[in-house]
């Protein structure tokens, strides 16, 4: 037992700060070995579907599946893209189509194909491209101010547009 002179208590001090350094140096290595998960390419949107990484590569796929192509634009962060994305991937009918019917594509950065901002680069938008690779800007949202946007409140319409897609590709194809 060390005694209460102050050579005990200086050595009872170095223990301490011994035990204290080796504990530091033992969390700061576990932390170090943590390594991040990948983000995964649903981010967010629906983890039950099959996300493509780009939108080129969607369009290659959509010549072999015969399958329309929905390309979501978002930004994280912004709280419409991310409204949207609370409400898009907690939709069980959206889900459903979307993983059964589309090829889907989310992306954060801008494509440099033009034709997938009609009417600007604004974010969130949805748009849809057939297997013939045309953009249908024909489907539409409910504000004529930025045609391509949806809000959480528009999941009924974004699940009839998905809808009108699906027949159109069979009607004419």
């Amino acid at each position: 037992m060390l005694s209460s002179s102050p050579r005990g208590q200086v050595m009872m001090l170095r223990w301490v700060l011994f035990a204290l350094f080796i504990g530091i140096c033992a969390g700061a290595r576990e932390q170090k070995i943590k390594t991040p998960k990948p983000q995964s390419l649903s981010r967010g949107w629906g983890d039950g579907i099959t996300w493509i990484k780009s939108y080129e590569d969607g369009l290659a796929k959509m010549a072999k599946s015969k399958k329309p192509l929905m390309v979501i634009h978002h930004q994280e962060g912004c709280p419409h893209s991310e409204a949207l994305k609370k409400a898009f991937s907690s939709d069980k009918s959206i889900q459903k189509m979307a993983k059964q019917d589309f090829l889907m594509v989310n992306l954060v950065e801008e494509t440099p194909d033009s034709n997938m901002a009609p009417d600007g680069y604004y974010v969130p938008r949805i748009l849809f491209v057939d297997p013939s690779k045309r953009v249908r800007n024909d489907i539409t949202g409910r504000y004529s101010d930025r045609l391509f946007t949806y809000e959480p409140k528009d999941m009924g319409l974004l699940a009839k547009n998905m809808n009108k897609v699906k027949h159109l590709m069979h009607n004419e194809l």
